[in-house]
């Protein structure tokens, strides 16, 4: 089998258990420290050698697009100002070597209809669907991604989920 390339992030709810600090920001948007939960969703998505990531997204969104971005005008700004470590922290972010791509789900259906949006995308591959709102932290779950890909590689099921 090949190896799994792509991921789904499905970004599209409209995150009402988390009202009202959700009214007006994503909450796959929401600081943990200083970075987006979706930050921290990509960094282990490109950790495990995926490239390609598709965001299933909805209405007001756009500030995960945004994110992920280039951002000549802010590049520029610092490296004026010598921001060095500033600019790693940007280029970071902004997950060099990984390709973005996003589909609007216009209403929003639940989860199986989002990874539906993503037919097209993935094709006949084999995908990671990756909530764009849930960190998976701890030392025993340092791998966990990678031992889901591992184990579905090598024996072949339709679809290995940890829940």
């Amino acid at each position: 089998m090949a190896p799994i390339e792509k991921a789904v992030v499905p970004v599209a709810g409209l995150g009402t258990r988390m009202l009202p600090a959700t009214k007006s920001q994503p909450k796959e948007m929401l600081p943990v420290g200083r970075k987006p939960v979706v930050q921290y969703v990509v960094e282990e998505l490109a950790h495990q050698g995926l490239k390609d990531v598709l965001f299933v997204t909805g209405w007001k969104k756009r500030a995960i697009e945004d994110h992920f971005d280039e951002s000549p005008e802010l590049v520029e700004r610092l490296t004026g100002k010598r921001k060095w470590r500033l600019l790693d922290v940007l280029n970071d972010a902004q997950a060099p070597g990984m390709n973005f791509y996003y589909v609007r789900q216009r209403t929003p259906r639940g989860l199986g209809d989002a990874v539906a949006h993503a037919r097209r995308f993935v094709g006949k591959d084999q995908f990671v669907v990756a909530l764009g709102d849930a960190i998976i932290y701890g030392a025993v779950y340092s791998d966990l991604l990678r031992r889901m890909m591992d184990a579905h590689l090598r024996h072949g099921p339709a679809a290995t989920v940890a829940v």
